[in-house]
This record gives C-alpha cells, structure tokens and sequence, in this order.
C-alpha cells in the first residue's frame, strides 16, 4: 500500500518538476538555437519600419534608439510633443534611419486611434512595440476615479486597440511582422500595492498568449515582453529601485537584451537575463505563497510617503 503511495507521489512530483522545467527552459532554448551570426537580421526577419508607443521615455526610448541601431525606421508614439523631437533627433545623429513622430495621449479615449491609424497608413509598418504604461503604487482607494479611468485606458484599451489595428493592417499588407505586447512580472500573481496595475498586466498576459494562436498560422510573431523593475519613472516612487542593481537594469541594458531576444523571435520573456533567474526562482512557489511575499516586498520598496 505504502509502496503505491510513494510511487504515486514520486510521479506527481517528477511530473511537476518537468512542467516546471520546461516552463523555464523554453525561451533559454530559443535563445541558443537562434544565437549567432546565422540569425537573420530584424530588418530581414521582419520588415523596416517600427513603431513604438512610450517612446519619449524609459524602455519605450531605449527600445526605438535599439531598433534603429538594427537599421529599423522608428515611429516614436507619446504624448509630449517636444520630448519626441528630441528622442527623434538623437536617433537621427546616431543613426542612418528616418524617423516619424506621432502625439498621442492614451488616457484621451478612442478617438486618439483614428489619428493614430491615419498617420500610420502609408507606411509598410512591420514591428509595433505596445510599449506605454502607467502606474499606480500605494493602497487603491487613495485614488480618484479619474485616475482609475487613466490607467484602464493606457495600461487595457490602448494594447487592446492598437494590437487590433496592427494585427489587421499585417494581414491586409501580407506583412509577416512582430507585436510586442510590453506587460510586467506583476503579470504571474496579484499584487497589493499595486492592485490595479497588477491587474492590467495579467490582461496583457493572457490577450498576447491567446493573439499568439490566433496569429500564429498567418506568420505573425506575437511577443510577451514582461520586465521586472528597470530604472524608469514608472518606478520612481522607490528610491531603491532607482538606484539599479543587478536585477534592476538601466533602460539601455534592458532594451539591448530584449531587441536581441525579438531578433532570436522569442514569443514569451522576461526580457532580460537577470530577470529570467527572478522568474525561475519566484515561480517556483505557489501562487499565494507569491501573493504574499509581494505585498512584503513592495510595502517595504515603496517610500513612506506613497504607503
């Protein structure tokens, strides 16, 4: 009798250590098979034109001047008209590729996507990053409604609406091109604190997991980009993480990372090697374990005056 137990529980165990495995290993596995002087270039995998969503500040500029070191032509997508023209002409100096601006505030409702999509029409758009976000750490309810608002039409609608144009447009350009859905490592378990931004992100996860089956037959990549803390303002709420680290890269090292895991066509990551191994090491707890220790951690990362 005992004998059965053990070897049930044996196989339960081995089994949940493979799926565990597997789960960790597959996107390491990509990046060996595609590294290399072998692997084609973004420009030829994809196409020559990005755009970018976020792009006047943090990894949304990171990730465009990346782009355009690959030979990519950027669309630079923000609200802040003059932080664009200077992202814009820093790519330009830097860089041998043409560069387009495009003033969008995403808190603004639908009728920002019109204008997004007339601008957009006469260019052979490959890549879009759906980079913007927003943040909101602190308890829930010491935020006003208009502030909920914002952050459900920056952080769900604009990745929702953006990869439905995108997604057609490819189609009826027979492009096979990449969307990069920008989500966050509070996508893998809720986080107080951070409610409603947690949430956000887990809607990402889920919508870019499902778009990649949907897409996937027509040749379309659908990425899963989901960084933990980078030096960016979205984040400047904790002193501690502006500082950086080791697991806490600067803009640039996360963006140099994750380019080159979209060129090695990647569908799910963390983005960057360091967060790979935070990952690997969260996840091997239960979920309310998780649950937890991520209310421990970000009630003692966020300054006082934001608890």
């Amino acid at each position: 009798m005992f004998a059965w137990i053990y070897s049930f529980l044996a196989f339960v165990g081995g089994y949940a250590l493979l799926c565990y495995l597997y789960e960790q290993l597959r996107t390491p596995w990509i990046l060996l098979r595609e590294s290399g002087d072998h692997a084609p270039s973004l420009r030829h995998r994809f196409g020559s034109w990005a755009a970018i969503t976020g792009s006047s500040d943090g990894i949304g500029k990171a990730y465009a001047k990346e782009l355009a070191r690959q030979g990519i032509n950027v669309v630079l997508i923000a609200r802040n008209e003059q932080k664009l023209q200077a992202v814009a002409a820093e790519i330009a100096e830097e860089c041998n590729v043409q560069t387009k601006i495009i003033v969008a505030d995403f808190t603004q409702g639908v009728q920002i996507y019109k204008h997004i999509e007339e601008e957009l029409k006469d260019l052979p758009l490959a890549i879009l990053v759906n980079n913007v976000g927003m943040g909101m750490p602190g308890n829930l309810i010491k935020y006003s409604s208009e502030q909920v608002q914002q952050l459900l039409e920056t952080n769900v609608l604009a990745v929702s609406h953006l990869s439905h144009y995108f997604l057609q447009h490819l189609r009826a350009s027979k492009i096979k091109g990449a969307l990069v859905n920008v989500s966050s490592g509070t996508e893998l378990q809720p986080v107080p604190y951070a409610a409603l931004y947690a949430a956000s992100k887990a809607f990402t996860r889920s919508f870019t997991l499902a778009l990649q089956w949907e897409a996937a037959r027509h040749g379309i990549l659908v990425q899963l980009l989901s960084p933990n803390f980078v030096v960016t303002k979205i984040n400047n709420y904790s002193k501690r993480v502006m500082q950086g680290g080791l697991f806490i890269p600067t803009p640039e090292q996360y963006a140099r990372s994750a380019v080159a895991q979209l060129r090695a066509a990647v569908d799910a990551t963390p983005g960057y090697f360091w967060h790979h191994i935070q990952n690997a090491a969260m996840t091997a707890f239960p979920w309310r374990l998780r649950l937890t220790l991520a209310q421990l951690f970000f009630s003692k990362l966020t300054d006082k005056q934001h608890n």
